[in-house]
């Protein structure tokens, strides 16, 4: 949840405890497949729960805060799969089943559809668990009820005509989880500053100067290193780092001298945040320009310092995408069509319009 706990105190729970609750939905989706006369192998059951359980393992610290940021140009799913295959090695071969799913290869659809698509078991956990732990009511999702209308048509994933209702739910709490938690206007400028203080430490390193950081840490910090260099030594060490290392290096840090890296740091750490603005309509240029200069003369900065201090940014929400491989509702005929058509609900068609809003961050004295 990175650092939504800023805006809802509820919300420490872990990445753990979310590849826990997968797991056991796909235990429940696989008992309700079998079932429905769907034929899934041990083996194949063993390697879903594997796939499932192993899903997330390569998020870093403070989650897709920190995504591209302290290891550049490669996603957590791939780090995610560079785990899989270490660990594949050293269990001699038996993760290559659920490695196979988790990358898509498998010649039977639906199983890496219930680990990743629009309404697998990622999803229909983290949904109820972040309403669950934040208070917001709007996210609770039925996921039984959605396991127990799965089913399989030519090893494709559908949904039960009836548990049409059940997908309109979690489409719409889907949308309303986003801009009520993960796009919330204080985890927007939370996250967006936590990237800028790793941004200027990684600036002052590479300018020789010194900022304290636990081992792990700073060899990242000492190091660039993207897709095309990160091998089996960083992984180890990246498998070392989580939160600790951040918020232990940014109290370090509150202290620097660097006025850019200890002011962010403080923001952070004292909750004393940057003024946000979230609207419809991008600011004007003019008035950016003019926000960035006052902010210039008042604190003495530079071009480049400033930019830690007044920027601007977007952010999207799209509960469904129909032009990705969509929700598929089997009706009672026998028909397989998507959510949006077996659907009579109009709420449903707006749902899978994207929306954007803008949003302008500046110091709070502005």
């Amino acid at each position: 949840m990175g650092l939504t706990y800023l805006v809802y105190p509820g919300a420490h729970h872990t990445r753990f405890h979310h590849a826990l609750g997968c797991m056991h939905l796909m235990t429940k989706a696989i008992q309700v497949l079998r079932f429905k006369n769907v034929t899934i192998s041990e083996e194949e059951s063993t390697a879903l729960l594997l796939a499932i359980l192993l899903h997330d393992i390569g998020h870093g610290p403070f989650s897709h805060a920190m995504e591209h940021s302290i290891v550049e140009g490669i996603t957590h799913e791939e780090i995610s799969l560079k785990f899989m295959n270490a660990l594949n090695e050293e269990f001699d071969g038996g993760l290559s089943l659920a490695i196979k799913i988790f990358k898509g290869d498998y010649h039977r659809n639906f199983f890496n559809q219930l680990i990743s698509s629009q309404i697998d078991m990622d999803r229909s956990d983290y949904l109820k668990r972040d309403s669950f732990y934040t208070g917001v009511a709007e996210g609770n999702v039925n996921s039984e009820r959605l396991i127990t209308m799965l089913n399989v048509v030519d090893e494709e994933l559908v949904i039960e005509e009836k548990g049409i209702y059940s997908v309109e739910k979690f489409l719409l709490a889907r949308r309303l989880m986003y801009w009520q938690v993960y796009l919330h206007k204080t985890s927007l400028v939370a996250e967006s500053l936590l990237v800028k203080v790793l941004k200027r430490a990684k600036e002052l390193v590479q300018k020789g100067i010194m900022v304290d950081a636990s081992s792990p840490f700073d060899y990242f910090l000492q190091n660039q290193i993207n897709d095309t260099n990160f091998g089996d030594k960083e992984l180890e060490i990246f498998s070392k780092l989580d939160d600790y290392d951040l918020v232990s290096a940014m109290k370090s840090w509150m202290g620097h001298d660097d006025v850019v890296l200890s002011n962010l740091s403080k923001m952070i750490i004292d909750r004393n945040l940057l003024k946000i603005e979230l609207t419809k309509n991008e600011i004007s240029l003019t008035d950016f320009n003019l926000i960035q200069l006052k902010t210039k003369e008042k604190y003495s900065l530079s071009d480049n310092e400033v930019a830690y201090f007044v920027f601007k940014s977007t952010v999207s929400n799209q509960a469904y995408d129909s032009d990705k491989e969509g929700i598929k509702i089997l009706l009672k005929g026998g028909d397989v069509v998507d959510a949006t058509e077996a659907s009579d609900h109009l709420n449903l068609k707006t749902l899978s319009m994207p929306v954007k809003k803008y949003f302008v961050c500046y110091p709070k004295e502005l």
